[in-house]
């Protein structure tokens, strides 16, 4: 993930660089010049919302990050953001348990982007047996809770290479 700490063309040229096109590829395929494009990276033209919304969209750049550019060019938000609880994404929260669900009987969890556990099928419990509670408060960060001496770490034979 990138941050938006940037101006807003040096943030799409981060992302075009790692989607590994040129600027003649991405103005070809947003429809604009090359001239315009290396303008608005360079910062001498100031683009409009829909002209971000255009090129992020052409990057295939996630909703959260083109809020990010889109603050960062000094426009408010356009994306909401919701947790998983919310109402609206109950049927993705029962897709996401029918799918933990069908990997019983072995283990399965669902994490969000900072490794906060999210939800887990009931396979996940034995492995946490003996783990310093400490590590199970919520929110439980699975990262944390593999690497930590109190956690999961004594039980994985080739630590070191994961950890690395």
């Amino acid at each position: 993930m990138l941050s938006a700490a940037g101006p807003p063309g040096e943030i799409l040229r981060d992302w075009r660089r790692r989607r590994h096109l040129s600027q003649l590829d991405l103005a070809l395929e947003a429809e604009i010049s090359q001239r315009h494009l290396s303008c608005i990276e360079s910062g001498r033209a100031r683009p409009s919302r829909a002209m971000l919304l255009h090129l992020a969209e052409c990057l295939g750049i996630p909703l959260r990050e083109r809020n990010a550019l889109l603050l960062a060019a000094g426009y408010a938000p356009v994306f909401a953001e919701r947790s998983l609880d919310d109402p609206a994404l109950a049927p993705a929260r029962q897709a996401v348990v029918r799918i933990l669900d069908g990997h019983a009987p072995y283990p399965a969890l669902a994490v969000d982007r900072h490794w906060r556990l999210l939800a887990a099928n009931p396979a996940v419990a034995p492995l946490l047996d003996g783990v310093d509670p400490a590590l199970l408060a919520p929110p439980v960060n699975v990262l944390r809770l593999s690497l930590h001496p109190g956690g999961l770490a004594p039980r994985i034979l080739n630590l070191g290479e994961w950890r690395a």
